[in-house]
This record gives structure tokens, sequence and C-alpha cells, in this order.
């Protein structure tokens, strides 16, 4: 009787999620055009209390899309342009003199904040990507001798261009892997297209509400944790990831394919998000169509292919399909 009871109020609380979910969805439709796909994911990254790295070819709404979510949800926003000349002081903040007392203040960079737009992060280099590593996986940031928590909830929302590689540096794969996921954008139908067209000068003239909150958010990420995961969903998930890692000793001739695998973290992500997709789609229970729908956003980033697989010109999302077919479906 008391697990019916249970059961019955995490289904309202699900529905009340999705309600609240299908509303920001449909806020930031009033600014972007389809990609129902990135907002979703983008969607999915935050209540997955994880970062999300957006790659697309320019033109397709990444960073309009990530500026919209920002006005629906009630929380702070910045946007950095990452450029090559950028330092790690513009980014986190510095010691500054201050002749009145004689005394060096921290003077806090753009990072203090809850959602980072960092638009072309690839464009910065090392020593900037290294300030944004220890904000990403700690979240906090040291300037000078003391270390400051960042601000709850923080999020890093990442746009890269995969066709220019011309004063870019490609990120480290520390890095790549604090992403929760990657999410590659692509163009949009004729349909989509021909609306966009009709919706020129516009766009920017619609104004969002504010829709989620950060109690909400709080409030979503504690239903997401509540998705309960069968033990078969929880072995599929760890025998997806760690066949990822049979390069040693393969026993799927997809393995020739990959040169390292994904680590523990993306066995952890992969669980979050399969919850935080059954919760988008009204479910209490996670099924495997879950964790094969995320599976491609969770996993694109962190596999090296080899060698034959450039050859055979295979991309990770070919790998991570193959990698799908052949592990059972409990």
């Amino acid at each position: 009787m008391e697990d019916s009871v249970k059961n019955t109020e995490l289904e309202t609380h699900v529905r009340r999620a999705g309600e609240l979910l299908a509303k920001c969805r449909d806020e930031v439709g009033l600014r972007i055009v389809g990609q129902r796909e990135m907002i979703d994911g983008l969607l999915m990254g935050i209540l997955a209390g994880g970062h999300v790295l957006l790659e697309g070819v320019p033109g397709l709404a990444k960073t309009l899309a990530i500026k919209s979510l920002s006005e629906v949800i009630d929380a702070g926003f910045k946007r950095i342009q990452f450029t090559p000349d950028l330092l790690p002081a513009d980014l986190v903040g510095t010691m500054v003199y201050r002749q009145q007392t004689g005394e060096f203040v921290p003077r806090k960079g753009p990072v203090f904040t809850n959602i980072i737009l960092a638009d072309e992060i690839n464009r910065a280099p090392a020593k900037v990507q290294s300030a944004l590593l220890e904000s990403m996986e700690e979240r906090q940031v040291t300037i000078g001798d003391t270390t400051y928590p960042l601000p709850d909830p923080f999020f890093v929302l990442a746009t890269q261009n995969p066709i220019e590689h011309e004063g870019t540096y490609p990120l480290p794969e520390a890095q790549l892997d604090r992403f929760v996921m990657k999410l590659t954008v692509s163009y949009p139908t004729h349909e989509q297209e021909l609306a966009i067209l009709r919706r020129i000068g516009v766009e920017h003239e619609i104004s969002l509400r504010r829709i989620l909150f950060k109690p909400d958010i709080r409030r979503l990420r504690e239903i997401a944790e509540r998705i309960s995961v069968d033990e078969r969903i929880e072995n599929y998930i760890v025998t997806l990831v760690a066949s990822s890692r049979e390069r040693i000793t393969p026993s799927h001739g997809y393995a020739r394919y990959i040169e390292v695998g994904a680590s523990p973290r993306a066995t952890i992500f992969l669980y979050r998000c399969a919850k935080v997709h059954a919760l988008l789609d009204g479910r209490t229970f996670v099924i495997p169509e879950d964790v094969k729908a995320v599976a491609p956003a969770v996993l694109r980033h962190r596999l090296i292919l080899s060698y034959e697989a450039e050859s055979e010109e295979l991309t990770t999302d070919d790998v991570v399909n193959h990698l799908l077919s052949a592990v059972p479906v409990p």
C-alpha cells in the first residue's frame, strides 16, 4: 500500500515536471524554429547537473538557443567570446591593487554566474582552458591564495565550429570528459528554413517569459533522481560503456575502431541522462530506449578512434551505433 502511494506521488511529480519542461521548450520555440533535439539536450544537461557542448557549422542558432534558454531560466547569465588572446584573468578574475588601503583585493571574473555561454570555446589557448577546467569540475575558482565557490547552479554551455581549424586549439580530452553531452546541431528542414525566412527581423523582438526558477531546477533534479532504474538496465549501461574499452581483448568487430574507450564518468552521465530522458518522456522508470537515445550524445566526445576507423572514414557516431547494435539489450 505504501509503495503504491509513493508511486502515485512520483507519477504526479513526473507529470508536473513534464508540463513545466514543456512550457520551457515551447517558450524557447517562440524564438527558435525547430532544433528540438538541441533544446531537449540543453535541458537534459542542466537537469543532469553538467555542462553541454554544442557543435555545428555557423548559422544554426546555437548561440541564440543558449541565450534564449537563459532568458527562460531565472538565473545569472554571462556570455564569454573565446579568442586566442583571452587570458585566464579575463575568465576567472584577478587580484587588483587598491591604492586607498594598500591591499590587493579580488576582482571576480564573468565565470561567477549561473549560466556561462562559452562561445567558440576551442579558440582559447591552453591556460584559459585549464582555468575553465577547475570551474567545470570543482565548481570553484582560485584567485591569488583564496578559493571561491561558484554560484549554484553552475553550467557551462559551450559552442564550437567543426569545420574551421585556423586559430583554434582542440579541447584536451580531460576537459571534453567534463561535458555531460556533446550535441551535434544539424541543418533545418525545408519547412523550418522557410519559417526562419519569414521571421527575419522579428526573432529578436520576441520577449520570453521566465519559466524555470532556481528552486524548480533543484526540485526537477530531485524528481529525476527518483526515477527508477531496473538492475538489468544498470548492467546494460555498465556493459555498454565497458564494451568501448575492449581493444586489448576484443570480442566484437567494432573494437578495432576504438583506440581509447569511455571512462567511468561516461557510465555515471549515461545513467543520469537516461533518467532525465525518461522524465522528459513522462515515465517514472527507465527503459533501454532511454539509454540508446542518449548514448550518442554522452559517448561521441569520449571515444578516441583508431587509425583504422579514420582510414575507413568512420565517425564516432558510426562507432557508437556499432556499439549499440553489438551489446545485447535487456
